[in-house]
């Protein structure tokens, strides 16, 4: 082996002093994110077992059809608060807060949102809640979860939704705050439901999407573009004509305008992809749809990343009739003992850290 002189010994060392510096330095220039999670989930028929003489809740009561007991709610309380304990936290951009905020659909009042926040898994993340009496007939709303070390609340209010004759439908709830310092604006809905073949709530939906896109237009007249997160259970697809054509949400990302909406779900959908099935046709009800100034990667305030379904097997029936379904809580007047019918929606959310 040829020996080295001191002079070429002294001139490797140089070297890869040199080549470590600048691995350094490289490494110091990776960057680093933030990340917050926003969520969506329509927790199928969360009742107490409290019969209330306003609305039509009589079946979930110990003596109603269901004979729903105590011990059924305290289950169902267990299994929601699982499901939200885990959206987020593992795989790609996670957060090990789980969501920031989420947005709940079939809530039947405060009672059930206070014993939710309380559950084990969920307590320590000291989840505060937002919620509104409608006038549904069914007695049951639409709610928002947030995790106030990342969001604050600054104003929030119930926008009714008036159909033709004496019919009524959950509220649209709206909530202004700032998540991680930025001003947001948050719309959680639950639309009419397609009742039938004939879909005759379709004209319902199409109010519903009218009073929300006017809300949003109202917006942007004030204040110019805004961030917007406008999230529910829409009953229908990306594609129908009230997310495509009334709300305009774009299914494109690139040909989002300044004062348009974007749907991060549509490119799911059309991959076969959805968050509820009945009779094996999936469909994506679920979304999570979000405006313009979310789009710009490269600003110094959260932007969006990514769109996700969580499915995992444990909210997976695994056999059966509902093999690959969502493991419901209710097949008819049986209890199945399950999570929900729908699986939930989320959108991750990065922030560049300032090195």
């Amino acid at each position: 082996m040829k020996k080295l002189s001191a002079k070429s010994l002294l001139k490797k060392q140089m070297l890869l002093l040199f080549l470590l510096f600048s691995a350094g330095l490289l490494a110091q220039k990776k960057q680093l994110y933030k990340t917050a999670i926003v969520a969506f989930y329509n927790c199928e028929n969360f009742y107490d077992t409290i019969d209330d003489p306003v609305t039509r809740d009589e079946e979930f009561t110990p003596a109603g059809e269901k004979h729903y007991t105590q011990k059924m709610y305290a289950d169902k309380l267990t299994k929601i608060a699982t499901v939200i304990s885990k959206i987020g936290v593992d795989g790609n951009a996670s957060n090990p807060d789980g969501p920031s905020i989420i947005g709940l659909a079939e809530i039947e009042n405060k009672t059930v949102l206070t014993d939710l926040i309380n559950q084990p898994s969920l307590k320590k993340r000291n989840y505060r809640f937002i919620h509104f009496d409608s006038k549904d007939e069914r007695g049951i709303d639409v709610a928002l979860l947030y995790n106030p070390t990342y969001f604050t609340v600054e104003s929030s209010k119930p926008i009714f939704i008036k159909m033709r004759g004496y019919y009524y439908t959950r509220d649209i709830l709206w909530v202004k705050g700032k998540l991680d310092g930025e001003t947001i604006h948050i719309f959680v809905n639950h639309w009419p439901a397609k009742t039938d073949a004939a879909d005759q709530n379709e004209a319902a939906r199409m109010i519903a999407a009218n009073v929300l896109k006017q809300h949003i237009d109202s917006i942007y007249k004030a204040d110019g573009s805004q961030k917007i997160i406008i999230m529910g259970d829409f009953n229908d697809n990306p594609d129908n004509k009230t997310i495509s054509e009334i709300l305009k949400a774009n299914p494109v990302e690139k040909e989002v305008t300044k004062l348009g909406l974007y749907n991060p779900f549509a490119n799911l959908y059309n991959n076969g992809i959805g968050s509820i099935v009945s009779r094996d046709i999936w469909s994506l009800f679920d979304q999570i749809i979000i405006s313009y100034p979310w789009l710009n990667k490269n600003q110094n305030g959260l932007f969006f990343y990514q769109s996700q379904i969580f499915n995992p097997a444990f909210l997976t029936e695994n056999l059966g009739r509902y093999k690959g379904y969502p493991m419901r809580t209710w097949d008819g007047n049986n209890y199945r003992g399950g999570y929900s019918d729908h699986f939930p929606t989320y959108i991750i959310l990065l922030k560049k850290v300032r090195m």
